[in-house]
C-alpha cells in the first residue's frame, strides 16, 4: 500500500469505497464495454446494498457508466444526466455470495448491442478489483492497462500472447491464468505498463485459438 491507499483519492464524497470506488467500478465497466452504454442493470450487494443510498453508491455507479470520473461534480446529478443521455439503468440488491461486502454486478448493454456483465468489489481507499467478467473468474485492479484473452487451453498459446507484447515493447506487470478444464476454455489477465498497440489487438483478435478479447487502456 501507498500513502493514497490510505488518504484515499480526490473525490466528490462522501465515502471513498462506497462513492469513489463505485465510480471506479461504473468506470470499468464503461471501458469494458467499450462503447456507450445505452442500458444497465445494477445489482449491489452487502454493504453497497445496506448503506449505499446514503453514501450516493447508486448515482456513483451511473456517473462511472456515464464516463464521469470521481472528482465530477456532477456525480450527485448522474441520474438526471442518465435520463437525459438516455442511458436506462434499474438498481436492485442482489446476493452475490462469497465476495467483498462492497460488491456490485453489472449487466450492460451499448447501442449496438455489444453486451458485457461483470462483477466488482470496492476495497477501500477508491481501490477496486474486478472478480469476474462474463463468468469468468479474474482479478485485477483496473489501474492498468488490462487485456483479456479468452482462449482455447492448448501448448504455445500463452507464449504467442506475451511473446508478440515483448516485440511491440509492451511490459506485463501482473498476469493470470485461469481454465474450466485441461484442453478447454481459459483465461488471461494481462496488466500492462504501457498500452497495447490496436494493430497488435486485431492480430490477437484473428489468431487460432483466441475466442474472444477484451482490452481497455489507462
Amino acid at each position: 500500500m501507498n500513502l493514497f491507499d490510505i488518504i484515499g483519492p480526490v473525490m466528490v464524497g462522501p465515502s471513498s469505497s462506497h462513492t469513489a470506488g463505485a465510480v471506479k467500478i461504473g468506470l470499468v465497466g464503461r471501458k469494458l464495454l467499450g462503447e456507450d452504454v445505452s442500458s444497465a442493470k445494477i445489482y449491489l450487494h452487502g454493504s453497497f446494498l445496506k448503506t449505499g443510498k446514503g453514501h450516493g453508491t447508486d448515482r456513483a455507479i451511473v456517473g462511472g457508466l456515464l464516463g464521469l470520473e470521481v472528482d465530477d461534480i456532477n456525480i450527485p446529478n448522474s441520474f438526471e444526466i442518465a435520463k437525459e443521455r438516455g442511458l436506462d439503468f434499474t438498481i436492485e440488491g442482489m446476493d452475490l455470495g462469497e465476495v467483498h461486502p462492497n460488491s456490485a454486478k453489472l449487466i450492460l448493454k451499448s447501442c449496438t448491442g455489444k453486451e458485457l456483465e461483470l462483477i466488482a468489489s470496492s476495497l477501500g481507499g477508491g481501490r477496486i478489483e474486478v472478480c469476474e467478467i462474463d463468468g469468468a473468474n479474474v482479478r485485477f485492479s483496473g489501474e492498468y492497462a488490462t487485456l483479456i484473452v479468452h482462449n482455447q487451453d492448448r501448448p504455445g498459446l500463452v507464449n504467442e500472447v506475451t511473446g508478440l507484447l515483448g516485440e511491440r515493447g509492451v511490459n506485463i506487470a501482473t498476469m493470470q491464468l485461469n481454465r474450466k478444464s485441461r484442453g478447454g476454455d481459459a483465461v488471461m489477465v494481462l496488466e500492462c505498463d504501457d498500452c497495447v498497440p490496436e494493430d497488435t489487438l486485431s492480430w490477437l483478435k484473428n489468431q487460432d485459438g483466441i475466442l474472444s478479447l477484451v482490452y481497455f487502456g489507462k
